[in-house]
Order: structure tokens, then C-alpha cells, then sequence
């Protein structure tokens, strides 16, 4: 009875389908079941190899393989990638733009461009070579010099890679790209300046990756991520590792290039410059071409445009507002992008240039703002205070491809500090620490449309804001025409000329004049012509039309000696426009302590106060160099050879007396106002004195500069009693700096400090060279400086003598006494 239960018990958990089976016997059960199996197939045969030695398509790329399709077909196998390059691409320009995509602390930026090339794919017996292609050196290649200047130009090869197969349907070839990403290639990972600089010793392979390589219609996307080793990471110290995620964008080039168009240094552009061989010369010649977008009149659209009607070109000029961006200032940056279409009007364009913002993941999943295709203004999280706005080109015609300006969070601290400081004076909006969206917002639009006009190919026109009379800017009518300066590329701040009672005074340049004679000069088609050579005769008559008149005149950055080319002024006559912009700083300094305090905030600190009080200095010290520029100075006019006019005049004598008069009255003449008690006792315990010394020496010294007295003394060789001499110079100077000597006056701490650094520099002017101190090519020691030093610190020497009997105050009498035995050493050392 017990063995017919346990019989029917079984037979019911069989049939329920329950297992008593133990799971280390199923799994062998299983394990063996499989192996009879294997054992009963036929063997897998291998796939035979081509008889050219490749592997089959199939055998790489199997059903399973994640495939993209774009410019080239991307296939991921596991963690490797492979480029199938149709035959046809095979030769063809394209640029690969390496960008920074994420960083650490201290190691660049997110969207920091790194390097830009122009590549190649060639095929080479059984590989695929990457070559890295140059215009540098060129020549037309119908001409028979053409084959040298090749020869001379032999491609670097930037990486080799083996033909793994044919193409699917034996159409083009088949290589693996991941090692192009993922070890050691410089030109597309850190730069060397970086590696230098972190002590970077390799590439930890094993930590370094590709995150995706995703193509597109004309451009393929590499984002991957290098680690290396570094004895001096700037942040992460301890890891001695330093991480950055890259991204290389390569783009196909147009298979036509853009039409070149010849640069003119009268009118400022970015531009290409190559060395041509063609031409016709007896000499190795130049050719300068300008980068700017490809804006070309619709064909249907030809005769309205030969008629004077405004039309829309083929191709809009886009800039996508980066996803990143606070909502609240994007309305402000798509309007400083859109800002340049008036100009554009005057190139014949209406709608030519467009700000969007970026699509969302659902709306486009696919749209990467590193992807080459797309230009883009970045938002960056970071506490660099700065803008900027570069551009890419193709190197054969300088057709702009795209551009990324970069935008700081904490530029908006720049900017209030600018506007504070220039403005808070006449303008309420501005004194605060905290500005109104509105206020910020026309900031930001001012530094956006700035950034833009850079990516269109304008570079700073400082000779703008000289352009217009000072006082004219304190007028409401003239500035709401014609804004503060003639471009807005030129660093003409904000109105710090105005002063408290000109009303409705215009205080932001706008896109000017200037700007739209420069994008109309640079893009307005030329129909009838059909080289660059021919559009010359045209574009010299465009800027002859405007000669002589300051408003459309070009002046370069970089220009230390013309006074009507400086970064941060206004107004033609720097003297009258930095009285009045002492004068209100004059009135913003008593009410610096109310105006940088939050009365929300009773526990807050004087961080700010501190702050704008160096914003303060600063702004004093720049009008300072702004004047000072006109001794010794030489202004520079660009003209061509038919103009028959001369490019380099010295400033005038009774302009450079002007200078010299301000600059002792305003600055060797000690200014109490700068040193305000109330405000000095809360932000530092010591060093006010320190900061006032450092403006008035760095002027001083900055007169005495070398290249400064070369041309003073070739102004007088060449103008006689007409210049501004040496003598003369170094005599003005000596009797405002040592003026007490003559009136038996006490010398206060700052003057005693100003005092003894004129002995120092006569002293180096005397002794030392000019190598290394100055971009002149003066011959310090042959020239007339040291003999002229010498003089002046005999005239001191002997001044001093006849002044200490006659001295009362204790303190200016041991300062004289010193004063002397320091020059009783220079001029008799032994």
C-alpha cells in the first residue's frame, strides 16, 4: 500500500511538471547535451581570406554590428570602431576641428578649440592614409611651377591605418579607426603647451576611451576621453591624472571653393594669408584673402539685386543659443547676432544673418553642439571673466565654415564693473551691485553683437573711438545717432565723458558707421567680376570714397605708439576726455561705500567695496595711458600708393606738452581723493601707498621707455625745432617731479617715492641696454638716451645740494640727503 502511495505521488508531480531533479544534475545534463550536439555538427569553417590577403565584409560586420550612416558608413563592433570610406571621398579637403568638450577644474574650457587641420584619406598598396594638408605655400595648377611648389610641400602623415576589407559590395575600404581616438595622436588630443605646463609624462591608455563616433550627411563626430599621467595636474592634485573628454569634428570641405576676395590692410579684416608663387613677381609674393561666410545672391534673385532691392542669400548665416544658456538671457544674445543685419542691408542682404535657439532631444536627438555643422554661442560655468568669438575657415578661399563663441558666466561681473565704474556717475541703473535683467541684458547684447562682428571677420578697430569730438559725445542727439564710437569692434566701452547734467546722453556704441561700410566693403557681391584680381579696382574705390574722414577709418590692435588707436578710450582729444572722466570718478569714489552696499544684506562684508574700489584705480590708470600715448607719439594711417599721402605722422609738439602737463598735474601731483580713508579702513590694513606709487611709477617709466625716446629723438632729427626733443622732454620732467626743490617746499611720501624711482630710471637709461626692453630697434648705448640721463641727473644732483641748506621739514631733508648719495653712486660708482 506505502509503495502504490509513493507510485501515484510521483506520478503526480510529474504530471504537475514539478522537478526533483537536483540543479547540479541539470546543469551537467544540460552541459552534456550540448556537447553531444556540438559533436554531431559539422565544423565551422573559418572564412577564406580575399586573394588579396583582406578579410571579408561579412566577417567584420555582422548582422549585430551597430551601423551609422553619414559621410562615411560607422560601424561599432564591440568596443571597436571602423570607418568604410566610399572610394570617392578618396583625395578629398576636409578640415577636422578639435575641440575641448568637458574639463576639470584649471584645464581649459568646454568648447575651447585646440586645433584646427585640413586632412586627407589616400590609399596607399594595403592602408589608408590619414595625410594633414597645407595651402601655406601654393600655386594655380595649371602652371608649370605648380609641381615644384607640391614637391616642396610633401603631406605629413598623420596616422596609417590597415584595409581590414573591401567595402560592403566590395565598394570602397574598410579600416579601424579606434586607435586614432583612443592612444596618443597630439593633434587631437591635449596641446603641448598644456602638456608642458602639467608635466604630462603619456597617455594612460587604459583610461582613456571613445565615448561615440556618430557621422552626419557631410561631417563625422569623435567624442572620446584621454587620460594622462602628469607630475603637475593644475586641479586633482593627488590623482597625478589629468582628464578631458575631446571631440574632433571633420567636415567635408565644398567641393568648389568660395571666391576669394583680396584683403586691404585700410579695412580690418581676419583673413588668410598664403605664400603664392604663381604670380607674376620677381619674389616669393603674399596673398591675402579675407575669412568670411559664403553669402551669394539666388539666381532668380540677380536682377532685383543689380537693381538696388534688398534680397535673401542661398544660405542664412546661423548661430544656435546653447541649450545651457539661462532662459533669461537668451532674448539679449539672439539680439546682439541679429544687430548685424542692418549692416548686412548695406552688402545688399536682408535677412542674412539669424539667431535660434538650440532644438531639444526630442525635437532633434541627434544635434551635438560640437558638431562642426552648427555655430553655436556656449554658455560656459566658469569664473573667467571674458567673451570671445574665433571662427573656423577653409584655407583655400577663407570661406567661414562655423564658429563658437564662448560665453562666460562671469563676464556679467565684468560688466558691471565697466558700467559702474564709467557710468554710475550720470546713470542710476548702474550704481549697485546688482543690476536689473534689463540693464544686464543690453549689456550682454552689447558683448554678444561684439563676439558676432569677430566671427563675421571684423578684428578691434581701435581707431574708431577717436573718430568723434569729445564733447560731442556729451550730447543726447549725437549719440542717439551715432552712438559713442563709429564700431562697435573697437573697446569703446561705455560713456565715461558725459557728465551729470547732459541729459538722455547715449552711454553703448551700436553696430556704427564703420562696421557697416566694413561687412558691405567685405560682402556685397561684385557680379561683374570673375577673379579676385578684377573686384580690386572696385573695392579701392569704395575706401578712396571715404578717405580722409575718421569715422571710416581702420586702426589695428596692438599699436602701442598712435594715440588715435587705443584700447578702452573715447573722443579725439584724450587729454579733454580723461578730465572729464576723472571728474566723475572724482564724484563716485565719496559714494563708493553707499553704492556698493545692499541694505537687505547688514552682513555682508566689504568684498565689493573693495572691489570696485581697484575698478576705480584701474579706470584712473587707463586714462593715464590714455594721454600719455601722445609723447613720443606717431600716428599711423593706412593708405595705398595712389593716395600719395603719408601713413606714419609724429603727433604734434604742443599736443605732446599737453600730455606731460596733465599727467604731472593729475598724477605726480599727489591726489588725496584717491585715498579715502573711509573707504581704506575697511578693506585693507596696509598697502593704499603702495598702489599709489605703482600708478605714478608704471607712467613714469612707461614715458622713459626706450622705444618712447627713440622716436622723440628721430622726430627731432627730422622736424627740428617743430618736435617735441629730448632735452626738452627730460627737462619738463625733471621740473615737475622735483618742483619742491625750487619752492623749498615739504615732499610727501608719495612724491619722496615718485622721486626716488626717477633717479632709478635715469639710472637704467644710463647704464643698462635696450635689448630685450623694447620693440624699437634702438641702439640704446649709441644713442643720445645715456649721455641725456647723465645731464638730468646732474641737474638734479646740483639742485638737491642748493635746496637742503634751505629745507626745514626733517623727513624731505634725510629723503634729499639720500637722494644724493644714490646719485653720488650712480655717476661715480668706483
Amino acid at each position: 500500500m506505502l509503495k502504490s502511495k509513493a507510485s501515484i505521488l510521483i506520478l503526480l508531480l510529474v504530471s504537475f511538471g514539478l522537478n526533483l531533479i537536483s540543479p547540479d544534475l541539470a546543469e551537467a545534463q544540460r552541459r552534456k547535451k550540448k556537447k553531444d550536439e556540438q559533436e554531431t555538427k559539422e565544423p565551422e569553417k573559418k572564412p577564406a581570406k580575399s586573394k588579396d590577403g583582406l578579410k571579408s565584409y561579412k566577417e567584420i560586420i555582422k548582422d549585430s554590428t551597430e551601423t551609422k550612416v553619414g559621410l562615411f558608413t560607422v560601424h561599432k563592433v564591440d568596443e571597436k570602431y571602423y570607418y568604410e570610406i566610399p572610394e570617392e571621398t578618396l583625395g578629398k579637403e576636409m578640415l577636422m576641428v578639435t575641440t575641448i568638450a568637458k574639463t576639470a577644474n584649471g584645464i581649459g574650457y568646454g568648447g575651447e578649440r585646440t586645433n584646427t587641420q585640413m586632412l586627407k584619406w589616400e590609399k596607399k598598396d594595403k592602408n589608408i592614409l590619414l595625410k594633414v594638408v597645407s595651402y601655406a605655400n601654393t600655386a594655380a595648377d595649371s602652371l608649370p611651377i605648380y609641381q615644384a611648389v607640391k614637391n616642396s610641400n610633401l603631406e605629413p602623415i598623420l596616422y596609417r591605418f590597415d584595409v581590414e576589407a573591401k567595402g560592403k559590395d566590395g565598394k570602397g575600404w574598410l579600416i579601424e579607426v579606434s586607435d586614432l581616438f583612443s592612444k596618443d595622436v597630439q593633434a587631437l588630443g591635449l596641446q603641448q603647451s598644456r602638456r608642458k605646463g602639467y608635466k604630462v609624462t603619456r597617455l594612460d591608455t587604459d583610461r582613456s576611451y571613445i565615448e561615440r563616433i556618430s557621422p552626419y550627411p557631410t561631417n563625422i563626430e569623435a567624442r572620446y576621453v584621454l587620460t594622462y599621467a602628469a607630475s603637475a595636474p593644475p586641479s586633482n592634485t593627488s590623482t597625478g591624472l589629468i582628464t578631458v573628454e575631446m571631440n574632433s569634428s571633420m567636415v567635408l570641405l565644398p567641393e568648389v571653393p568660395m571666391k576669394q576676395r583680396l584683403a586691404d590692410q585700410r579695412v580690418g579684416w581676419f583673413n588668410t594669408r598664403v605664400t603664392d608663387y604663381g604670380l607674376d613677381a620677381h619674389k616669393a609674393s603674399r596673398r591675402i584673402y579675407l575669412d568670411r561666410w559664403r553669402l551669394e545672391v539666388k539666381e532668380e534673385d540677380i536682377e532685383k539685386f543689380k537693381a538696388g532691392e534688398l534680397v535673401e542669400p542661398k544660405k542664412q548665416i546661423v548661430y544656435y543659443i546653447d541649450p545651457a544658456t539661462p532662459t533669461k538671457w537668451v532674448p539679449y544674445l539672439k539680439a546682439g547676432v541679429e544687430d548685424w543685419n542692418a549692416a548686412f542691408e548695406e552688402a545688399g542682404f536682408k535677412n542674412a544673418i539669424t539667431a535660434k535657439e538650440a532644438p531639444s532631444p526630442e525635437e532633434d536627438p541627434d544635434w551635438n553642439p560640437e558638431d562642426a555643422r552648427y555655430s553655436v554661442i556656449r554658455y560656459f560655468a566658469s569664473n573667467i571673466q571674458n567673451a570671445y568669438g574665433p571662427h573656423v575657415s577653409d584655407p583655400r578661399s577663407g570661406e567661414i565654415i562655423e564658429s563658437d563663441i564662448g560665453w562666460y558666466h562671469n563676464v556679467m561681473n565684468l560688466l558691471r564693473n565697466w558700467f559702474f565704474v564709467q557710468t554710475a556717475a550720470i546713470n542710476p541703473d548702474s550704481r549697485g551691485m546688482q543690476f536689473d535683467d534689463e540693464v544686464m541684458g543690453r549689456l550682454i547684447r552689447f558683448v554678444s553683437s561684439h563676439e558676432v562682428g569677430h566671427t563675421l571677420g571684423l578684428p578691434h578697430n581701435f581707431a574708431s573711438s577717436f573718430a568723434y569730438p569729445v564733447d560731442s559725445l556729451r550730447s543726447a542727439t549725437f549719440t542717439a545717432k551715432y552712438g559713442t564710437a563709429p564700431s562697435l569692434m573697437d573697446y569703446a566701452r561705455f560713456n565715461y565723458v558725459a557728465q551729470p547734467e547732459d541729459k538722455g546722453v547715449h552711454l553703448f556704441p551700436e553696430v556704427g558707421p564703420y562696421d557697416k561700410f566694413a561687412i558691405s566693403w567685405g560682402y556685397k557681391p561684385i557680379l561683374e567680376a570673375e577673379t579676385p584680381e578684377d573686384e580690386q579696382e572696385i573695392l579701392d574705390q569704395w575706401i578712396v570714397e571715404k578717405n580722409g574722414d575718421p569715422i571710416y577709418r581702420y586702426g589695428r590692435q596692438g599699436n602701442s605708439y598712435d594715440p588715435s588707436t587705443q584700447s578702452e578710450d573715447l573722443g579725439d582729444d584724450a587729454v579733454k576726455a580723461s578730465t572729464y572722466g576723472i571728474q566723475n570718478l572724482k564724484r563716485i569714489v565719496p559714494n563708493l561705500i553707499e553704492w556698493t552696499g545692499e541694505l537687505d544684506k547688514p552682513f555682508k562684508n566689504y568684498d565689493d567695496l573693495e572691489e570696485l574700489y581697484g575698478q576705480v584705480l584701474t579706470q584712473y590708470n587707463r586714462y593715464m595711458g590714455h594721454v600719455r600715448t601722445n609723447i613720443g607719439g606717431v600716428y599711423e594711417i593706412y593708405k595705398a600708393i595712389g593716395q600719395e599721402e603719408a601713413v606714419y605722422t609724429h603727433v604734434d609738439k604742443a599736443k605732446q606738452k599737453e600730455a606731460m602737463d596733465f599727467i604731472q598735474k593729475e598724477l605726480f601731483t599727489t591726489q588725496d581723493w584717491l585715498t579715502d580713508d573711509a573707504i581704506t579702513s575697511r578693506i585693507q590694513d596696509f598697502g593704499i601707498l603702495d598702489r599709489i606709487r605703482k600708478l605714478q611709477v608704471g607712467t613714469l617709466n612707461a614715458i622713459l621707455d626706450w622705444g618712447r625716446l627713440g622716436r622723440v629723438i628721430e622726430n627731432e632729427a627730422l622736424n627740428g625745432s617743430e618736435a617735441y626733443g629730448l632735452l626738452e622732454l627730460m627737462t619738463d620732467l625733471r621740473k615737475g617731479i622735483w618742483e619742491e626743490l625750487s619752492f623749498r617746499k615739504a615732499i610727501d611720501i608719495n612724491r619722496r617715492s615718485l622721486q626716488r624711482a626717477h633717479i632709478e630710471k635715469l639710472e637704467e637709461l644710463m647704464t643698462k641696454d635696450a635689448s630685450g626692453r623694447s620693440a624699437s630697434s634702438l641702439n640704446a648705448s649709441q644713442s643720445d638716451i645715456p649721455s641725456v640721463a647723465r645731464a638730468s641727473l646732474k641737474v638734479i644732483q646740483a639742485e638737491i645740494k642748493r635746496a637742503i641748506p634751505g629745507t626745514s621739514d626733517s623727513m624731505s631733508k634725510i629723503h634729499l640727503e639720500d637722494c644724493l648719495e644714490r646719485i653720488n653712486v650712480i655717476l661715480n660708482p668706483s
